[in-house]
């Protein structure tokens, strides 16, 4: 029966792609036999619990092979009928055109962009060793072992693109490094890219690369040969080490156009749907489904995982029972990755008259989140001791040693966000850092978690081109823009240690979406009108007036800069402004508008005050003379060079807010002043 179903998801496989007009027939045909033994063989799974805490994962890196994947599904049993299939990349479909996490019933990840869900699988594995190590069931009997309740694998199919690209290198290197022997990749290698044959760009040994990494390699010959497939998989499964098998294919295999480039991204003509599917020995029919060859690969799969799911939910009775004392909030997470705590009930020990580094607050506040949410985890690309992030009362996780919480991604930046994501699919609430002008090595990652909704926090220090004195290159300026416009990702900047543990308690308590913490390196005081709570409503009132003349809105560190220049204003000129702390854009966005027009009125001057690009803030202003902004690259020098080099020092912030209000009133209230004082 290994041939007729082969055959029958091969064809459905190019029927979609066919009824869509659009789709990659190449991997379709080349692959179908890897994912048909990986699937019958040895994928351990649930179509009726998909959810299964224990099951195996799978991730399509190769994301253009989502035909592929959906047909296989079907197969198998999962949600998904004929009907879904003939709306392959039609609006509102069960089967988009790359694997979308949460729309298609046993996708385990979204992936389409190269290499980036092989990191993403990497995140899987290294969530399992963490689980494994973590989830004991003690043993009844001298005799028997210590056993843990998971124990999962994670398989991936890659092929050439993902090899090409950096972040494969990344995680892979980082994989090696811990061993991550739950962990197999399947190659996909047919020597095709979009632009040809990829000698003419890729000749590097890529089994060798991953032996110098630290994996083990095996390779198939015949990627028509299932008993070779199925052997090597075998194989790596008891490797010890992260494992990676080049499985040779032809792309379009069976096509008149096969082993071509242009077989790679575009439909099948008619003619050569007819005779593959004469080749297959199958109907002409579109959409034809063998139900004898889907009711017995159904039953394999039934047979093989059926009994491992009645084992493990036995386990897991026992463990919630003996180990838990039937608390199964110590575990449920896992199920739901979902958070329901208050930072703000708990105590602080907050020194009001002192100036410290926000990042180093921010250190505190980790800490303490850690000591009461179990699954939160994460840590910084290379730069732990400079954006202190490291959990004090944990270890590193290592080789051999996974019961840490300090994750040392190394400088691998991209491949860190798609190893977070790989946690956050795996019931973790991760956190990872960098510098802020190095979120751009990240953002890939970041559209990801946004993508999937995943409750991922990345941490941006160094948020000020006065951070250091290292010149432009670490200096950022657009990338507070940058990070504000991936949709459904929340940016906060908060002023002071108040409003950090404030924007913390919402980034906890968000389940669907991830959040950038943009955290100063500058000393910063405690600001006395400052509060935690409002920053639920995104922007709130740090300085009220007498009698409202102007409004200054910042963000960050920049909020005490906005108040020294509003006290200088209202002291000598008797200038009145506002001044409007905004820790998250996007979540005042969503504040009704009445909230709106009573924190900043229609009909005043309102200044936008942040040490970054002027990109986003112009929905509060008249126009960009408005925007106390910097607009271009920084310098190496001193704090106070920099400020003057960029015009963002106090006395031409001062300036230009006066310069907006008429000189009638500039001379009016000078010689007030002069009067009174002289």
């Amino acid at each position: 029966m290994d041939k007729e179903i082969i055959a029958n998801i091969k064809s459905l496989a190019i029927d979609m792609i066919s009824e869509a007009g659009n789709g990659y027939p190449g991997i379709s045909l080349g692959a179908t036999p890897i994912l048909y033994t990986l699937y019958s063989k040895h994928m351990n799974i649930s179509t009726s619990d998909t959810k299964w805490l224990n099951r195996d994962r799978f991730v399509m890196s190769a994301g253009c092979g989502s035909a592929l994947l959906y047909a296989t599904l079907f197969y198998a049993g999962y949600d998904l009928l004929i009907d879904d299939l003939k709306k392959y990349r039609k609006l509102d479909s069960k089967t988009p055109g790359f694997p979308e996490y949460g729309r298609t019933d046993g996708v385990d990840a979204s992936t389409g962009v190269p290499g980036s869900g092989f990191g993403t699988a990497v995140g899987m594995a290294l969530a399992e060793k963490i689980l494994e190590t973590k989830y004991i069931i003690p043993s009844s009997t001298r005799i028997e072992r210590d056993r843990s309740l998971i124990n999962y694998k994670v398989y991936a199919l890659c092929t050439e693109t993902d090899m090409m690209e950096g972040i494969t290198n990344e995680a892979a290197s980082l994989a090696g490094n811990l061993n991550l022997d739950n962990l197999i990749v399947l190659y996909d290698s047919n020597n095709i890219t979009i632009d040809g044959d990829t000698s003419i760009t890729f000749t590097e040994k890529v089994l060798d690369k991953f032996k110098a990494l630290g994996w083990y390699t095996d390779s198939v010959k015949n990627g028509n040969d299932l008993s070779l497939i199925d052997k090597a998989i075998d194989k790596a499964k008891t490797s010890g080490m992260p494992a990676i098998i080049e499985i040779k294919t032809v792309l379009g295999d069976g096509s008149l156009l096969a082993g071509s480039k242009e077989i790679y991204n575009k439909p099948l003509e008619n003619k050569d749907i007819e005779q593959l599917k004469q080749k297959l020995e199958l109907p002409q029919e579109k959409f034809y489904v063998n139900d004898e060859a889907v009711k017995d690969f159904r039953k394999r799969l039934l047979d093989r995982s059926s009994y491992k799911y009645e084992e493990w939910s036995h386990n897991y009775k026992l463990y919630v029972d003996e180990v838990l004392k039937g608390d199964r909030r110590r575990i449920d997470y896992l199920f739901k990755n979902e958070v329901n705590i208050d930072l703000l009930r708990l105590y602080w020990d907050l020194d009001i008259n002192s100036k410290v580094e926000l990042r180093i607050s921010n250190q505190m506040v980790i800490d303490k989140i850690s000591s009461v949410l179990t699954n939160f985890i994460g840590g910084s690309a290379d730069l732990a001791s400079e954006t202190y992030t490291k959990i004090s009362k944990s270890i590193a996780v290592t080789d051999g040693r996974y019961n840490g919480k300090n994750i040392c991604f190394g400088n691998r930046e991209n491949a860190m966000g798609a190893i977070l994501n790989g946690l956050a699919l795996s019931g973790f609430r991760p956190f990872g850092s960098t510098y802020l002008a190095l979120s751009d090595y990240v953002k890939p990652q970041i559209r990801q978690s946004a993508l999937m909704h995943l409750p991922v926090t990345y941490i941006f220090t160094h948020d000020s081109i006065t951070a250091n004195g290292e010149g432009p290159m670490y200096q950022p300026v657009e990338q507070l823009a940058t990070l504000r416009s991936i949709p459904n990702l929340n940016v906060f900047r908060p002023a002071d240690v108040k409003e950090l543990i404030g924007c913390w308690n919402i980034i906890l308590n968000t389940n669907d979406a991830p959040s950038a913490l943009i955290v100063s390196k500058n000393p910063t005081a405690i600001i006395p009108s400052s509060d935690a709570g409002m920053c639920g409503r995104g922007a709130y009132i740090v300085r009220r007036e007498e009698k409202l003349h102007g409004i200054i809105i910042a963000t960050g560190s920049d909020v005490h800069m906005a108040l020294v220049l509003a006290n200088d204003l209202y002291n000598k000129y008797k200038l009145d402004l506002r001044v409007v702390s905004m820790p998250c854009m996007e979540i005042y966005n969503m504040q009704p508008q009445k909230y709106k027009d009573l924190l900043i009125p229609k009909g005043y001057r309102v200044f936008v005050l942040e040490s970054g690009s002027n990109f986003g803030w112009h929905q509060f202003v008249y126009d960009n003379s408005y925007l106390l902004t910097i607009d271009e690259f920084g310098t190496s020098a001193s704090k106070g060079d920099i400020e003057k080099y960029v015009k963002y020092d106090f006395m031409t912030l001062r300036e230009r807010i006066l310069d907006k209000f008429t000189k009638k009133w500039k001379n009016f209230h000078f010689f007030s002043w002069k009067k009174r004082f002289f």
